[in-house]
């Protein structure tokens, strides 16, 4: 969850755009971190008292250890404090996954739009706490940490609830009043929302409610705060064997000082989720694992070279799950996510997974207090079975884009083409994103082309357009069919007049290809008056003639013309190359420049070859090695 806060701290300091709405920017540390308290957030903080309550007297406990705002340690806000003692059975059948869930689904949209607010489901939590145990080398008995394990976002908790758990069943072995005191020192979440950092308090107190009952009565003292209110990307926070997160994200503007700072992980635009990864890295220790539920953009976007150059040369990319529900994590957005394991001690290969979305994993985080949390064993097996093994890799090593198999049968796919000579920029292409943005020219769109030589018009292409691999007229757009170009930057800016390949830049996840692709050619342009203009879902390939030296090619031709690239790019193999590089249904213009092709002398092979014949060929390239 997010770690944004008021005061002086860089995460306050930011602007941050909120996915798609630009327009929309605010800036951070002007308003309260947490928003209003929401009705129904502040019903379920209300319950939470009579939720501790049936959980202590179920541990054996009475008097004063009943009441949380006495048995739990750290800071009470005063919308807590005053808010009345309200039982909700409804809370109180939840287990500590649901009841952080339950605030955080409370608070209003904006809220959580505006701060990146998602929980982690328990089965994400869990699986992303098994893989960092592994890259840290323990065994699969629960034993006492090593070093401190920090969350720098930590919202209401998840992913310290399974750190906690599997403390509390170390610590039955040893000395508990110590043992508990000595907790602060070994796990460690942060947080700007004060209210869920009390919520977190209270969830990962409960399980220690075991240890305390088992004390003398004497003995026993208020269980220790191990989440405090503060800005996760500070730059002075203590070295930590292991930083787990499920940061916030987006978009954020940086004040000089700490662009400054995070020079090695920022490339043009800085994103939120980049700015905690880089945090992490320079607070971990020797033999430290970062470990983070986050998009997938940072292994391919071209905002995310600079960070992947520095998680490349300073750490090793040891294990990666990508997540097959979306909805799970960031709940109506398409990103592609992924948990990510990067350990300071150096490997040789990355471990590929994926976790699917079967209904026993689903109902994993679905558990109440009458089920309660599933036994650990069920958890672990549910786990077992949602998780399937891809592939075992080249851990990557370079700033370019990472390409990693989503699926066993892509794994030889990305081990030839992350061995392949050049790129489809070095191969003489450039693409671009198309520049009509619809709704902010909305008033000069129309239905009919302008017959007024003084005020033209140009013919409009629509991803919808290239739906199905051919340059087409989808009728559903004709009412914005025509662009009038009201001055001399249109002629310069928004006009094409050449040939071009045409890519859908965002497709449906139910759409067959993630790469649809379609010819523009002369004679399309001379039917539709010379030129056309082409709208921003719409990526636009153009040869670099001549030599374009800002881009960094060195070819003086492309190595392909534009028929025989639009035929490359519509094989299925080609189709199979993208979704190693990105497995989000967008496809960026950077994305495309930066897919792996094979010599030139290969490409004039293939310029002879159609159908069947290239479709073998390429795939021959493409899959030198027989999976089973």
């Amino acid at each position: 969850m997010t770690a944004l806060r008021a005061g002086a701290s860089l995460a306050a300091r930011v602007t941050t755009a909120p996915v798609n709405n630009r327009t929309a920017r605010v800036v951070l540390g002007s308003v309260d971190p947490a928003g209003p308290l929401a009705p129904r957030a502040a019903v379920i903080l209300a319950a939470v008292p009579g939720w501790w309550r049936e959980r202590a007297q179920a541990a054996g406990l009475d008097g004063q250890w009943l009441d949380v705002m006495t048995a739990v340690e750290g800071p009470i806000t005063a919308e807590v404090a005053d808010l009345a003692d309200v039982p909700d059975p409804t809370i109180n059948d939840l287990d500590g996954y649901g009841l952080g869930g339950a605030y955080v689904g409370a608070l209003t949209p904006t809220v959580r739009s505006r701060h990146g607010r998602h929980y982690t489901p328990q089965h994400l939590a869990e699986q992303l706490w098994q893989m960092t145990r592994r890259s840290l080398g323990a065994t699969a008995k629960s034993r006492m940490l090593s070093g401190l394990v920090r969350d720098p976002a930590c919202g209401a908790g998840a992913l310290l609830l399974p750190v906690v758990q599997e403390q509390v069943r170390a610590l039955r072995r040893v000395e508990t009043p110590l043992a508990l005191a000595g907790l602060p020192a070994k796990i460690e979440g942060i947080d700007n929302d004060p209210q869920a950092v009390w919520l977190a308090n209270v969830i990962l107190a409960a399980e220690m409610l075991p240890l305390l009952a088992a004390l003398p009565t004497r003995l026993r003292r208020p269980l220790p705060a191990l989440v405090r209110v503060g800005d996760g990307l500070a730059a002075d926070l203590s070295p930590a064997r292991a930083v787990l997160m499920n940061p916030p994200y987006g978009r954020v503007r940086l004040e000089e000082a700490d662009r400054e700072r995070f020079a090695k992980i920022v490339y043009g635009h800085a994103n939120l989720y980049g700015l905690f990864m880089g945090a992490a890295l320079d607070t971990l220790e020797p033999d430290g694992a970062l470990a983070a539920l986050v998009p997938t953009s940072f292994m391919a976007g071209r905002y995310f070279t600079n960070l992947r150059r520095t998680l490349a040369t300073t750490t090793s990319l040891r294990d990666v799950a990508f997540v097959a529900s979306r909805d799970d994590v960031f709940a109506g957005v398409l990103q592609e996510t992924c948990l990510s394991v990067f350990t300071r001690k150096r490997a040789l290969r990355t471990k590929v997974t994926r976790i699917e979305d079967t209904p026993r994993a689903a109902g994993a985080q679905q558990s109440t207090k009458g089920q309660d949390s599933p036994p650990q064993e069920t958890l672990r097996q549910t786990l077992r079975e949602a998780v399937q093994e891809v592939a075992q890799v080249k851990t990557p090593r370079k700033a370019t884009p990472w390409l990693l198999p989503r699926r066993s049968d892509d794994a030889a796919i990305a081990a030839a083409a992350n061995a392949l000579p050049l790129t489809l920029a070095e191969a003489g292409w450039k693409a671009s994103t198309g520049p009509l943005v619809w709704n902010r020219r909305a008033e000069d769109l129309s239905t009919t082309a302008s017959t007024d030589p003084a005020t033209p018009s140009a013919q409009v292409i629509w991803a919808a357009d290239i739906d199905g691999g051919t340059l087409h007229r989808d009728r559903a757009r004709d009412s914005l069919r025509h662009l009038a170009l009201t001055g001399a930057s249109d002629l310069k800016v928004m006009v094409l007049a050449g040939p071009a390949i045409l890519a859908q830049r965002t497709t449906a996840p139910e759409q067959p290809r993630r790469l649809v692709v379609a010819g523009l050619s002369a004679a399309d342009l001379d039917r539709w008056g010379g030129r056309v203009v082409v709208e921003n879902h719409v990526n636009v390939l153009r040869p670099i003639t001549p030599p374009d030296v800002s881009s960094g090619t060195t070819a003086e031709t492309p190595a392909m013309s534009h028929e025989g690239l639009l035929r490359l790019l519509s094989t299925t193999t080609m189709d199979r190359v993208m979704r190693c590089v990105s497995g989000s249904v967008a496809v960026s213009a950077y994305e495309l420049e930066t897919l792996p092709l094979p010599g030139r002398d290969v490409l004039a092979a293939w310029e002879q070859l159609s159908g069947q014949e290239l479709e073998d060929a390429v795939s021959r390239t493409y899959r030198p090695v027989t999976t089973s």
